[in-house]
This record gives structure tokens, C-alpha cells and sequence, in this order.
């Protein structure tokens, strides 16, 4: 780290825990953000202001007046942009430092495979179910962990899946991919605008504790939210040996 580095992040180099060699693993590393609205605001402004050093950022969205109310890396004047050209004027913003790769589409397993395979982390910012199970598998494939994070109306839910951990599930373990799943949207449903940013919040110190080795994550936990009531509830998970995408289910791929 130079000069300025050292200033820049001189809050977290006085942390005990976490301090200059913490700080240098974030700077060395490179997350991989799915989903850029109401969950991938906060986690991509946190992971950029904390100093990961490379953000992969991949939505096929463009924004929307409707996102603002939430979405708070966006703003009215970027309104018809794609939502990752955005985010990338916003993240420019608050660090420069930082790489930021964008990508305009929409992708599958083996696409975040390949992904994943340069990236140390996943953060799952996104509504749809299909894509958050695309992703876990990508993320099983190449063994790098999850933070997957989930809102609507007044609740979230947001969990660690690490396989890396023989204990771990995944996210298919948890939310099997064959149960029948009624999507629930934003567009539909509403969402209140400060539970995405608790979920988001708590998903980019998920990831930072889990690149820097700091504290202990919500590994095989399930932390729900419920903003209308503020209340704090855990789960514990198991890993699930049949599970078809980490266990030994028939459409395990090896």
C-alpha cells in the first residue's frame, strides 16, 4: 500500500483483527456481484469503499424510475442506462482505485462457471430463482463461497455457503432446485426501501469478514430479518448428502 492507501483505510488498519494484512487481502481481491438493484447497491459501494480491489458486476437491466426508491447506487439522471454502466459511474465515484468489469447480459451456470474461476468470492443480489441456483452451482464447481441475500416486502434472509467447509450446504441443499417456487417481484409484491439496504449491508460484511478471514460468518446460519417488527432470527442448516448439486444426487456433476 502507498501513502495514500494507508490514509484511505487507515479506519480498518486500526482494527486489531483486521489491520494492514486484512486490508492488503482486500485490495488483492475479486468479487463477483450478481445482480445490480436493490441488494447489489449496498454491497457493491461497501466492497468498493472498503477496498476490494477487482468488482465483476453482471445485470441485464437497464434503470428504472421505480428502481430510485431503493436502488441507491443509481440516480434519476441515469435513468435508461444499463444498471452496471451505473454502477460503475457510482463506484467510480467513491473509489477509482478499484477495476470495475461489467457485464450487460444475462447468464447461466456455465457462463458464472467461467467467471468464477478468476473471482475469489459470489454475492447472489438477485430476484430470480433459476439464477441464484445457476450461480451455486457455478460456485460449487470451482469451490468458491456464496453470500446469497434475499428481500421482499419487510423481510430479508441472508446465509454464507462455503465449499470450502465440509460442513457447509449450499444453496441447493437449502432451496432444492426442483421445489416449485412462486417468484416473488418487487413489481408485484413492493419491497420497503431500507430492507434491502440491511440485507445488501450485512451481505458485503459477510464477504469482506470472509476474504479477510476476520470473525465468524453466517456458515450453515440463516439469518432472517423482519424490518416491520426489527426483529433478528437464525436458522441453522444442514448440508443435505443428496443434495444434486454438492452431494452425491444423480445430476451431480463431477
Amino acid at each position: 500500500m502507498d501513502d495514500r492507501q494507508l490514509l484511505r483505510y487507515s479506519r480498518h488498519l486500526l482494527l486489531d483483527d483486521l489491520g494492514i494484512e486484512g486490508q492488503q487481502k482486500l485490495l488483492d481481491a475479486h468479487a463477483l456481484i450478481l445482480g445490480a438493484g436493490g441488494l447489489g447497491s449496498p454491497v457493491a459501494l461497501y466492497l468498493a469503499s472498503a477496498g476490494v480491489g477487482r468488482l465483476t458486476i453482471v445485470d441485464d437491466d437497464t434503470v428504472d424510475l421505480t428502481n430510485l426508491q431503493r436502488q441507491i447506487m443509481h440516480t434519476e439522471a441515469r435513468v435508461g442506462q444499463a444498471k452496471v454502466d451505473s454502477a460503475r459511474q457510482a463506484i467510480a465515484a467513491i473509489n477509482p482505485d478499484v477495476i470495475v468489469d461489467t457485464i450487460a447480459e444475462r447468464v447461466d451456470a456455465e457462463r458464472l462457471t467461467s467467471l468464477m474461476a478468476h473471482a475469489d468470492i459470489a454475492l447472489d443480489c438477485t430476484d430470480n430463482f433459476a439464477t441464484r441456483q445457476a450461480l451455486n452451482q457455478a460456485c460449487v464447481a470451482t469451490g468458491k463461497p456464496l453470500v446469497s441475500g434475499a428481500a421482499i416486502g419487510f423481510d430479508g434472509q441472508i446465509s454464507v455457503y462455503d465449499p470450502r467447509d465440509a460442513a457447509s450446504p449450499c444453496y441447493a441443499c437449502v432451496f432444492p432446485p426442483t421445489q416449485e417456487v412462486e417468484e416473488a417481484r418487487c413489481s408485484t409484491m413492493g419491497v420497503f426501501a431500507p430492507i434491502v439496504g440491511m440485507v445488501g449491508t450485512l451481505q458485503a460484511a459477510e464477504a469482506l469478514k470472509v476474504l479477510c478471514g476476520v470473525g465468524t460468518p453466517l456458515v450453515s446460519r440463516l439469518l432472517l430479518i423482519d424490518a416491520r417488527g426489527a426483529e433478528f432470527n437464525e436458522m441453522r442448516l444442514q448440508r443435505d448428502p443428496a443434495c444434486p448439486v454438492c452431494g452425491h444426487g444423480p445430476s451431480r456433476k463431477n
